[in-house]
């Protein structure tokens, strides 16, 4: 993450500048303008690029119908706040805010204007005129999990992570569930960065695990830096996040999860243009297909492709959950018993880490 943002706002192909302009219902009579928030940039190659390829798709099935505008590279903090205030006092009348740490400020702001429609991506905080929306990215890390669990020579896969909090503590230990679910001996180490996208923390944690033995890489962080690293040090392999990111390690990434943000913006779009939308609190994954997989990799094993296969199309018809019990922590208490699935409210608590998983430092 970037501790400074851009001080244009971009709409279209086109930038311009910023100034400040001086009923409760959500209809519009005319154009819509909506805004868009990134915690990164549109060219990290993955989270953020997702979430503004999801922008494009609205502006492109809409066009004159709408009109958007988004400001990129903005902390999660103070900043975040005042680019919010300046989106609505410009005229948007419905705002995407992308980021978990944008979640205080977009609470604060959307008091002060009742009229506009929020939305929070993989937040927990809704309001009157705030709703939720997130990714069940832990289904595509069940599949790559699989894959790791099945290819890793040494049994080590390392994890990227960018701050401890639910999102994060539910993907590393979907990897390692699913990893053991192949090999019982499989173990993950997390690295925590503190920050969502920093290329060069990112490829200093990787380096660091490899030199530990581990030989697949995942990540949840917004970049292609590991992968990049993962294809230096020629380990077996690792996986795209947010994006597609073979085209920076073509012989190193064995799949991706791929966040397909568009229908869901879409979808809010039309609801406040007919003057339908209400605050939601979406939460949809393999089977909406907001989670999608990337190609897998050539030299991915047949019979790990079909592995991987059962575990993607088991996530679609419901046949296969992989917080599915019985579950120990790393500590050996079991936590879920077996048969029981864990809710979808004790997974967006989790702070807890599966047998498998090395307790960060």
């Amino acid at each position: 993450m970037t501790l400074s943002r851009r001080t244009m706002i971009k709409i279209g192909g086109a930038a311009v500048a910023l100034p400040l302009l001086g009923s409760t219902a959500f209809g519009q009579a005319e154009k819509l303008k909506i805004g868009f928030i990134y915690v990164g940039s549109i060219n990290d190659n993955g989270y953020n690029y997702a979430h503004n390829q999801g922008r494009i798709f609205v502006q492109d099935q809409l066009g004159d119908a709408v009109e958007t505008v988004y400001v990129e590279n903005v902390p999660e903090g103070p900043d975040c706040e005042r680019v919010l205030r300046e989106l609505a006092q410009q005229g948007c009348k419905l705002i995407f805010a992308t980021s978990f740490g944008f979640g205080d400020s977009v609470i604060k702001v959307a008091a002060q204007f009742p009229d506009v429609a929020f939305e929070h991506a993989t937040g927990y905080m809704p309001a009157a005129n705030v709703g939720l929306y997130n990714a069940r990215f832990y289904e595509g890390r069940a599949v790559c999990g699989t894959i790791a669990g099945h290819m890793s020579k040494t049994g080590k896969a390392g994890y990227i992570g960018s701050f401890p909090i639910p999102e994060v503590v539910m993907g590393i230990n979907a990897l390692a569930l699913s990893g053991r679910r192949v090999n019982p001996n499989f173990t993950v180490k997390p690295v925590y960065i503190s920050t969502w996208n920093d290329p060069a923390k990112e490829a200093d944690a990787a380096r660091a695990m490899i030199d530990q033995g581990i030989d697949i890489v995942a990540q949840h962080t917004d970049g292609p830096a590991a992968l990049q690293v993962a294809a230096e040090r020629g380990i077996i392999g690792g996986f795209g996040q947010g994006a597609d990111m073979s085209a920076f390690a073509p012989d190193t990434q064995l799949t991706a999860i791929i966040d397909n943000w568009g229908p869901h913006y879409l979808a809010s779009a039309k609801a406040v243009i007919d003057g339908t939308w209400v605050p939601g609190n979406t939460w949809e994954g393999l089977k909406e297909e907001v989670v999608e997989m990337g190609p897998y990799n050539a030299k991915v094993p047949a019979d790990v492709v079909a592995d991987a296969e059962k575990v993607r199309t088991g996530q679609i018809d419901g046949s296969f959950h992989i917080f599915t019990g019985p579950i120990k922590d790393n500590t050996g208490v079991e936590r879920v018993a077996a048969g029981v699935v864990m809710t979808d409210g004790e997974l967006l608590s989790m702070d807890w880490y599966v047998e498998g998983v090395e307790q960060p430092a």
